[in-house]
């Protein structure tokens, strides 16, 4: 469990005025992710002064550079990096969550507390947030717990900001189902109606800059869920239909994950595995991971029709790749006549 406090007072004392920063300046934290990349795409299309903080890592992030962001590096779990990325910076668009190895509180909830303190006392002027929908309804989830701290934490420090809460990715079920599919190897389900309505994550950003120009969102939670909730049968179902092929599903029982996740905290360093195992949890069970969005797209001025469906989605995924591959076997047959 996760108590939503921090050292250090959120009411930091903004620094003294000093040169003003162009609305156009952002900065995207978390930019070399499935949302992050998509939020750093449109800042540039829509002609933003994109600047994207990168962790120091080996292979350097050049697509984001390639692309015309400029690339500062700094970590979140290192507060003292923090600051220089932020001088002459208007809006703070954050994307960012722990590696899968890192214990989740790491940059989750500390690193995020030590930007948003730093964001108030360096006087920027507007923060996004992405968390989950429904944190507030999992407290025994620590990352959800955790999000749902870093709203308050973000509403409480005084800093003009908009929350947006997220239910799934469509892209993220290109590697888990659409990809083994074609290969040929394991599906991995589950036996529970859980329902996720996903939303593509170019639709996402879109949606996120509409609302940053936006006056009357400023302070607002918003909720972004695709046209329909699907239940992982259906989306098994709906791959193979496409595909035109059948999937080898290996399904994992709920009470599976449920005991995996106990066992692992007997021993102190499966506890973070325990967490991630929590989070499973939730997405297995009885859930439905959706929200009305008539009035999102009211008060935003978006038309629904607009937003990408999954089957759209997944359709020109498997058009593309099977009319690729499609290709590829006739190169294959052509060189062999010729040779």
């Amino acid at each position: 469990m996760v108590t939503c406090s921090a050292s250090g007072s959120t009411q930091a004392v903004n620094l003294a005025p000093g040169t003003p920063v162009r609305p156009t300046s952002i900065l995207v934290v978390g930019s070399t992710g499935t949302l992050g990349r998509q939020i750093v795409r449109r800042a540039l299309d829509e002609g933003y002064d994109v600047r994207c903080l990168v962790r120091p890592r080996p292979a350097p992030a050049d697509f984001l550079r390639d692309w015309g962001a400029t690339v500062v590096n700094a970590d979140l779990s290192k507060p003292e990096t923090i600051p220089a990325t932020l001088v002459g910076i208007h809006t703070i668009i954050d994307c960012a969550t722990g590696r899968p190895e890192e214990p989740i509180k790491t940059v989750d909830w500390e690193g995020k507390v030590a930007l948003i303190q730093c964001a108030k006392a360096m006087g920027i002027q507007k923060y996004v947030f992405f968390s989950i929908h429904n944190c507030d309804k999992h407290p025994e989830v620590p990352l959800m717990e955790i999000k749902y701290c870093t709203e308050k934490f973000l509403q409480d420090s005084g800093l003009p900001h908009i929350t947006i809460r997220l239910c799934g990715f469509m892209q993220g079920l290109i590697g888990q189902y659409a990809v083994p599919i074609l290969e040929e190897k394991s599906v991995w389900g589950t036996d529970a109606p859980t329902r996720i309505a996903y939303m593509d994550t170019q639709d996402i950003a879109r949606l996120t800059f509409i609302a940053l120009r936006n006056e009357k969102v400023n302070g607002k939670l918003l909720t972004f869920a695709g046209p329909r909730a699907w239940t992982t049968q259906e989306v098994i179902a709906l791959c193979e239909r496409l595909a035109g092929q059948d999937a080898n599903v290996t399904t994992v029982p709920v009470t599976v994950l449920r005991f995996t996740r106990q066992l692992t905290r007997f021993f102190e360093w499966t506890n973070d595995v325990a967490d991630r195992l929590a989070f499973s949890e939730v997405l297995t069970s009885d859930t439905v991971f959706s929200a009305p969005m008539t009035e999102t797209y009211d008060l935003l001025g978006v038309d629904a029709k607009d937003i990408v469906s999954l089957e759209k989605y997944l359709q020109d995924y498997f058009t593309n790749i099977l009319k690729k591959l499609k290709d590829i076997k006739a190169q294959s047959k052509q060189t062999d006549i010729i040779f």
